[in-house]
């Protein structure tokens, strides 16, 4: 689940494998291109930890992070056997 805290919307996500969680970030970063809108990630092995904030917005929540976070969670939902989980 997204948790909104410090002025970002924030989420966990656990996948089978390293191999998985790329190929998650990968379709996460064709969503964002396609979104102009990009998030704040990083990956260690299967877990990949996001964070939305808009820039322009002066570093808050908006719409469009509540947008990116929504297409996130489809692109999540056709991954693997973690789902769930996180």
């Amino acid at each position: 689940m997204w948790k909104e805290e410090d002025n970002k919307l924030r989420r966990s996500l656990k996948f089978k494998d390293f191999k998985e969680a790329m190929a998650f970030m990968n379709a996460v970063a064709e969503a964002a291109e396609e979104m102009d809108h990009h998030p704040w990630w990083s990956n260690m092995y299967n877990q990949v930890d996001i964070e939305l904030t808009t820039h322009s917005a002066g570093n808050t929540v908006t719409n469009r992070d509540h947008k990116l976070a929504k297409r996130i969670d489809e692109i999540y939902s056709n991954f693997g056997s973690q789902k769930g989980k996180s």
